[in-house]
């Protein structure tokens, strides 16, 4: 990985440096506030893959609503997603409702303090369970999330995409870890990441580690981390039904369990073949899916949605049901609901937005 090796004694002063910048210059955060596992647990899951400044409503109404472990447990799923609902990556919010159970049922409701009991629960990985741990319990556990391998590598200058280098970030980790005070350590270590060493344009000057930092050293603190070369993104074309039926009730289903948005309600389509025109797309997929016969009308609205590993776009159509029993052939269950309805149910956020122009466009259908 490296030919340098970081002596003891520079490990003690990088440990007292970003020690001394924490409490200084460390963010002011609800999560920081407690040390109820369950609290820290919940900032941890909704922190991954997603901006702090987003997460903090969403983290402040789910301990209004969910103020438990145990009052998780007892929930609905499907109040679960309908207050997770905007925040994306929902196997999150179904990875907690689980792993809540199994607190319930296993641990007595006690959240278990054992690394190998917490990482085999649902949704946490390494760094989620050292992220955990150390605030809650103030154990020294290490953690590697992605502003922790972006401050590492250009610590060390590594010379590789840090994806290559896993195991010798984890053990750089370890070692610079402070075994004293490691939750304000590893918190301080995020901060760093979040609000210094940033991807692009680095404060480089306001850095605690400056002149320990091989990479600023060697003037490449705006090239590293180095990066993987990527395939481009591929990009879906779906066609989406909103149906009507006599009595101006909209259909809306339930996707399965698993997988992509699991658990939460659509409205229902499917991806446009080649050589397929939108109005053909949407009938044969929804006689595929719920095994009814429809009218495609006039055009709602397009729109455009990126996910972690893909493009949409979707082509919503106001359609008009025509005969046969709907059916959940490839989904859970299926709904005829009115738009005053329809909140109460958990929707992706593409799908939310077809509701806004419902609402705008029919306001009484």
């Amino acid at each position: 990985m490296t030919d340098k090796v970081i002596t003891k004694k520079t490990l003690d002063l990088l440990r007292q440096l970003l020690l001394t910048w924490y409490q200084e210059q460390g963010r002011i955060l609800p999560w920081r506030q407690t040390r109820d596992p369950y609290a820290i647990w919940i900032s941890e899951i909704m922190l991954q893959q997603t901006q702090v400044k987003t997460v903090i409503p969403y983290y402040e109404r789910w301990l209004e609503k969910f103020p438990t472990g145990d009052y998780l447990a007892n929930s609905d799923l499907q109040i679960v997603l309908k207050v997770w609902e905007g925040l994306g990556y929902y196997a999150r919010a179904r990875n907690l409702h689980k792993t809540a159970q199994i607190i319930y049922h296993e641990y007595d409701g006690i959240f278990p303090q054992n690394l190998d009991q917490v990482v085999k629960l649902p949704g946490i990985g390494r760094t989620t369970a050292g992220g955990i741990l150390s605030a809650a319990f103030n154990q020294p556990v290490s953690i590697l999330d992605g502003n922790v391998k972006r401050v590492l590598s250009r610590l060390i200058a590594l010379p590789i995409p840090p994806q290559k280098a896993i195991q010798s970030l984890w053990q750089l980790s370890n070692d610079l870890l402070d075994p004293h005070n490691p939750r304000d350590f590893n918190q301080g270590l995020m901060d760093l990441g979040a609000t210094v060493c940033l991807k692009s344009k680095p404060k480089c000057l306001l850095c605690p580690w400056r002149i320990h930092c091989q990479a600023y050293h060697q003037g490449l603190q705006n090239n590293l981390p180095m990066r993987e070369t990527s395939n481009p993104i591929p990009h879906k074309k779906i066609g989406v039904a909103v149906i009507y039926n006599e009595a101006g009730n909209i259909l809306i289903d339930r996707r399965p369990e698993q997988g992509l948005l699991g658990g939460l309600w659509e409205f229902p389509g499917g991806k446009i073949e080649q050589d397929e025109t939108v109005e053909d797309c949407i009938k044969r997929e929804i006689l595929e899916e719920i095994g009814i016969e429809i009218e495609v009308g006039d055009h709602l609205m397009s729109l455009d949605h990126a996910y972690t590993h893909f493009k949409v776009t979707l082509f919503v159509h106001i359609c008009r049901y025509l005969s046969g029993e709907p059916t959940p052939i490839e989904c859970e269950e299926i709904r005829w609901v009115t738009l005053d309805e329809i909140d109460s149910f958990p929707f992706p956020k593409a799908n939310t937005k077809i509701i806004e122009k419902l609402k705008k466009e029919f306001n009484n259908p």
